[in-house]
């Protein structure tokens, strides 16, 4: 009879334990989270199935820490602000804070950074305002499809696209390939981005050593990081994530992983770390 009381004691507090474990392990989110991301310079390394690059990287360190597990998939650019401003994406990463996305997420900082006129042109006149480029009229301009740096960019775009002097790729690499086939002339993005997509394709890694950067007037410095959406997470995940991200901007972790992945040249001048 000893036996089985003390067996029954045993399974009883096994079974008390056992309703403790799920608490004291509980997810800070209540389900995975999902990652759709497009290839964006050593940001976000596309490479058939698997998905590496400062962000995720950053994200899967979170899954230990926070207790958030994501899953990763790969699709083009616009595509990518399609599904979020859809409420079909938990995130979208790498962004830059704009008053468009503003609407469909909340905007966590985790980097500064700067948008630059890059071209293949030592000769032509310095370009230093939106003006300047408008009135260089044979500067013929080759895009990302789906990128946005704000309300001056986007009216920049909208001109160009008037006046025939706009082609829209699907990442930079392409950008990259008709620059140095002379098909375009200059781009504007983070060259960080820019030198991220061609330094490992021989075809286009020459570029980079001829690659002259300017500043716009008109596309200051601002925020990147990452948006939650809106629509797609419940406010508990949100509020787990929102606090998860602020945490690591404060520990400087992606500006470490600039500095891991980027020679100083190409971060002086287009990306600094949060004051």
């Amino acid at each position: 009879m000893r036996c089985h009381h003390h067996f029954f004691q045993t399974l009883a507090l096994f079974l008390t334990l056992g309703v403790c474990w799920p608490q004291l392990s509980e997810a800070a989110c209540s389900r995975v989270i999902n990652v759709p991301v497009a290839a964006t310079g050593l940001s976000v390394l596309i490479d058939g199935e698997s998905i590496s690059g400062i962000y995720p990287e950053l994200l899967r360190g979170l899954t230990d820490k926070e207790g958030c597990s994501f899953v990763f998939t790969a699709v083009p650019r616009a595509r990518l602000e399609v599904m979020f401003e859809s409420g079909r994406a938990d995130l979208l990463i790498p962004a830059s804070r704009t008053p468009k996305r503003d609407q469909h997420g909340t905007f966590v900082a985790l980097i500064h950074n700067r948008p630059m006129l890059m071209s293949l042109q030592p000769n032509r006149p310095a370009i230093t305002t939106v003006q300047d480029l408008l009135s260089q009229t044979t500067v013929k301009l080759a895009l990302v499809r789906g990128f946005d740096y704000g309300p001056a960019y986007q009216e920049l775009l909208a001109t160009l696209g008037q006046q025939g002097r706009l082609v829209l790729e699907v990442d930079a690499l392409s950008v990259a390939r008709l620059l140095k086939s002379g098909a375009a002339d200059a781009t504007i993005m983070a060259p960080s981005i820019f030198a991220g997509a061609v330094k490992d394709d021989e075809r286009v890694r020459d570029v980079l050593e001829k690659l002259r950067i300017e500043a716009l007037a008109e596309l200051p410095w601002g925020d990147s990081g990452v948006y939650l959406s809106n629509a797609a997470l419940n406010p508990q995940d949100k509020a787990a994530l929102q606090g998860a991200l602020e945490r690591a901007a404060k520990s400087g972790a992606v500006w470490k992983g600039f500095q891991r992945h980027y020679a100083p040249a190409i971060l002086k001048g287009s990306i600094r770390p949060l004051s």
